[in-house]
Formats: structure tokens, sequence, C-alpha cells
């Protein structure tokens, strides 16, 4: 699977939009190491929530451009102006909304889900300062402050945003749907793994990748049989 350009991007876009970094990479080989499975499940909707530069979403569009539908959803609005442009940019189709996790979707329509978590463990009282205060910040200052927050500070364990859409996913997620979801070592995967298994999903470690200063996980998650 082809990894995007995303030459049109400057150093002023990456002020508010996370940076394309290793983990992102790793969420392309994930995918493309499962290409097998996902042209099999031929999905109809395919969305990424997060999106950020919007390479992850443009690589899958191009690759199920036959049979899909692509949707990124970002809570920043220059996430979602990135996305769009580096679609356009690779010659992808991915419209992009602005809003939170999938709360703008309709139940139980997503074949495949993708999502690369704000991970970084941080105090909530750390993650609610740095996202609304200090009141004497400049308006322009404070909205990039926070862009940049929502895309990396994850709160105790660096769960706070992963938890929200685990407890969300059974209204998600299609019948055979799936979810690709990063992690870090921090983020106690297993522990994951288990609230899953008690919400009838199963999900396997998928891949996993060692980087300077951190370990990450993949995790494919799909519905246990009924």
């Amino acid at each position: 699977m082809e990894t995007p350009h995303f030459d049109h991007l400057t150093s002023q876009d990456y002020e508010h939009v996370y940076e394309p970094a290793e983990d992102s990479f790793l969420l392309l080989d994930a995918l493309e190491a499962d290409l097998p499975f996902l042209n099999g499940l031929q999905p109809r909707l395919c969305v990424e929530i997060g999106s950020g530069s919007g390479i992850i979403i443009t690589a899958l569009s191009k690759q199920l451009a036959n049979t899909s539908l692509c949707l990124a959803t970002d809570i920043n609005p220059k996430a979602c102006d990135a996305t769009r442009r580096t679609a356009r940019h690779n010659g992808g189709r991915v419209d992009s909304v602005n809003c939170n996790l999938a709360d703008v979707l309709r139940k139980r329509l997503v074949d495949v889900l993708l999502f690369n978590p704000p991970y970084v463990v941080t105090s909530d009282d750390e993650l609610q300062c740095q996202m609304f205060g200090p009141g004497s910040a400049g308006e322009s200052n404070l909205s990039t402050e926070r862009n940049l927050v929502y895309s990396w500070a994850g709160g105790k364990d660096g769960r706070r945003v992963t938890d929200t859409l685990i407890q969300q996913l059974d209204d998600i997620l299609s019948p055979l749907g799936v979810l690709y979801l990063l992690l870090l070592r921090e983020n106690k995967p297993n522990e994951i793994i288990k609230r899953l298994d008690s919400l009838r999903f199963k999900a396997v470690k998928f891949m996993e990748r060692r980087i300077p200063g951190e370990y990450l996980y993949i995790l494919k998650v799909t519905r246990l049989p009924s």
C-alpha cells in the first residue's frame, strides 16, 4: 500500500496538526499487512477518527477505491482541512467532518474503523489545564495549543479518549466491522483487551514495534460470534 505524499503540508500546518511520525507509519504497515482480509471484507464505509494530516485514510481510500466510501472525522477543523488537502494531493477520495469521535455517524454502519488516539500519559488535571487554560493566553495562541493537545494528551494511563471510544464501539461498528487501534505500552493493552472481551469483542495484538522512547501496538478488534 503506497504511503501518501505529504510534502504539500508546511511547518505552519504542523503548528496546528499532528505531523506523520512512527506511529502513523506503523498503522499504515498494519493495514498493508492485512490487505487480504480488508479486500475480502469489501467494506462499504471506512472511517478514520482523528485523521490529523490524513495520510492513513488517504492511503486506504486509494487501496479500496472501487468498493468503499472513506470518511475522516477530527475535533480539530485544521486537521479536517489538512486531510482534504492530502486526499486531493494524492488523488484519493475522502470526505472529512469536524466532530468528536463518531458522534455524527449513524449506528452500526462502519465496516473499517481506524484510530490513532491521543495516547501520551498525562494527569487529568494537566490535560484540563492544557486544553482550557490559562486564561491569560491570547485566543489565537490558545486555539493552536488546544489543537495540538487534542492530538497527543491522553489523560490517566493515556486512555481518556480511547476508553470513551471503546464504550461506544458497539454502536459504531457494523456487524462484520473491524477496528485498528494504535496503543502505547503504557496504555495497558492487555487491560484493554480484557475490557473489549467483556463487551463481546475479540482483540488481538496484530502488530507491534519498538521506536525510540516508545513501544507501540496495533490492536485488531472484531465482534465475537453471537
